[in-house]
């Protein structure tokens, strides 16, 4: 029992509270000890703290039911490959969606949604390690050392760093590497991603954030002249990002005439998940409340499912690139959004005709084709012989669904989840995007089909989240919750067990529907760390 907190007196019933009031504070323990082995998993107080988040109880209960059961893996059928699951798209026909955007995208509200909460700390992690117990600097940071004037923040760091970082002083190592990352110089250590100087422009540095509102303008831009983009931030930097708003976009309005209308949300109380013992019964802190940790990049479900936009482009935070290599990146981003709304179209007018009314066996047969062609419907023989009103209501079931066409990248080493064929609890095959620790690797066949990938996930989606009546869709209605994840953590010196909720872009889209496109890797290049920014691709 995880009994690690203060007075246990002060979280039971009447009726134990009078018991444990004359009993020694050891027996306590043991009373509430037995209050929990009585069936009783939570405390009358963890009520409160429920309310207080707007989590229901039931929600924690199958939260603990899914540590005590465990996840199952994923059921791969084989990877998705080129011409199989992955579209690749020929230069004609890359070109026409690309010169079909404007017209495609006229009268559409537009939006571009980043997950960038969080600190960048792992991606200062060498110069960490070099500033807690290093004496001798590693490869990583002399590399950092000697080419402090590549980075973009350079000339910030030369007002910080307390004695001068430039060519006629010789400066003390982990005073530099101090002046980056800690608080009393740059912070970078303790800042997100998103508000670091990834890029040079002449004597000006430009943040990941800046460079979002630059694509932004390229491809997000609204026929009213506006670009609407949505940052997902940690409340302990809203107010930086705040700071930087307007300064950013009155002079990027300037440059290209539009109008930034920049939009934050943080994670919600709601989709917090609570951490377990070892035993699997609830962890408490050391005030007897019950701990709950945020859900992952999971719980930014429902941060998107409230956005209002016709077309919304997610992008990571650190996958950014200068002006002079966005050429690509907007021209591929054009064309996924044409086939977004193309498919899309299809599938609205799919259902005004299936919900006018009892459908002819010439329209079950169309639609259960469309379907089949584009979105892996199980168009069987099994499915054909059934009734024309079930095969009705199942046609309409898989055409009103949230719609995402997704970038994928040819596999060149890079980290990230993989697309592949994966196998229902039905027999049917489904699209789906998949991390590896969803994959069984102990077993041979599993791990075979895991090698053979020939993608990774970018994270380069453009999604459609309204249906054919103009209305949000719950999106929350469409993901799998048995695609969580399940990792030991600790707190106070004590072992734990974490639950994330299913990734946004893999368990919680999965019963989308879905497209692959081959894109190519000159749009991929993330900045994982610092290391990174030093990349050909990254310097101006």
């Amino acid at each position: 029992m995880n009994l690690n907190f203060v007075n246990p007196l002060v979280f039971l019933p009447n009726f134990y509270i009078e018991l444990a009031g004359r009993l020694s504070c050891k027996k306590s323990l043991y009373l509430v000890a037995a209050y929990l082995k009585r069936g009783f998993m939570f405390l009358p107080q963890d009520e409160v703290q429920f309310r207080s988040k707007g989590i229901a109880r039931e929600q924690v209960e199958e939260q603990i039911e899914y540590f005590r059961k465990g996840f199952p893996f994923l059921a791969l059928d084989r990877p998705a490959t080129a011409g199989d699951g992955i579209l690749v798209l020929h230069p004609e026909e890359l070109c026409a969606l690309a010169g079909q955007f404007d017209a495609a995208v006229q009268g559409k509200r537009l939006l571009k949604f980043v997950p960038a909460s969080g600190a960048a700390s792992r991606m200062f992690k060498d110069l960490f390690e070099f500033l807690q117990d290093g004496e001798v600097p590693s490869a990583a940071v002399r590399t950092v050392l000697s080419r402090l004037e590549d980075f973009a923040f350079y000339k910030d760091l030369m007002q910080v760093a307390t004695n001068g970082v430039g060519a006629e002083v010789k400066p003390n190592a982990k005073e530099v590497i101090r002046a980056i990352v800690s608080d009393q110089g740059l912070g970078y250590g303790s800042l997100p991603k998103a508000l670091l100087k990834f890029h040079r422009y002449g004597e000006q540095g430009r943040t990941a954030f800046e460079e979002h509102c630059v694509e932004g303008v390229l491809y997000a831009r609204n026929d009213d002249d506006t670009v609407d983009l949505h940052f997902t931030v940690s409340p302990e930097h809203l107010s930086r990002f705040e700071e930087l708003v307007p300064l950013v976009t009155k002079r990027l309005s300037e440059q290209y005439g539009v109008a930034f209308r920049i939009g934050f949300s943080q994670q919600k109380p709601s989709t917090d998940t609570v951490a377990v013992g070892s035993d699997n019964a609830p962890f408490r802190s050391g005030d007897g409340s019950i701990l709950f940790r945020p859900g992952g990049h999971g719980a930014l479900l429902d941060n998107l499912g409230d956005l209002d936009a016709d077309v919304v482009f997610v992008k990571t935070v650190d996958n950014v690139l200068p002006d002079r290599l966005k050429g690509d990146v907007v021209l591929y981003k054009k064309a996924l959004t044409t086939l977004l709304l193309q498919l899309e179209e299809k599938c609205f007018g799919w259902m005004h005709t299936l919900a006018s009314g009892p459908a002819t066996e010439d329209t079950l047969r169309q639609a259960a084709a469309f379907l089949a062609d584009h979105f892996a419907f199980p168009d069987t023989p099994s499915f054909r012989q059934l009734p024309g009103d079930q095969r009705q209501v199942i046609l309409m079931e898989h055409l009103d669904r949230p719609l995402r066409v997704c970038g994928m990248v040819r596999n060149e080493g890079e980290p990230g989840g993989g697309p592949f064929w994966v196998r229902q609890q039905d027999g049917s095959v489904s699209l789906q995007i998949a991390e590896s620790s969803q994959i069984d690797f102990s077993d041979p066949a599993q791990k075979a089909i895991a090698e053979g990938a020939t993608h990774f996930n970018p994270v380069d989606l453009v999604c459609s989240l309204k249906n054919f009546q103009g209305e949000r869709f719950d999106l929350r209605a469409f993901r799998d919750p048995l695609t969580g994840f399940i990792s030991s953590k600790s707190k106070d010196g004590k072992p734990l067990k974490a639950l994330e909720l299913p990734g946004l872009w893999n368990g919680a889209m999965a019963f989308w529907n879905t497209v692959f496109v081959e894109v190519p890797i000159s749009t991929f290049v993330p900045v994982k760390t610092v290391l990174d920014l030093l990349r050909p691709q990254h310097q101006n």
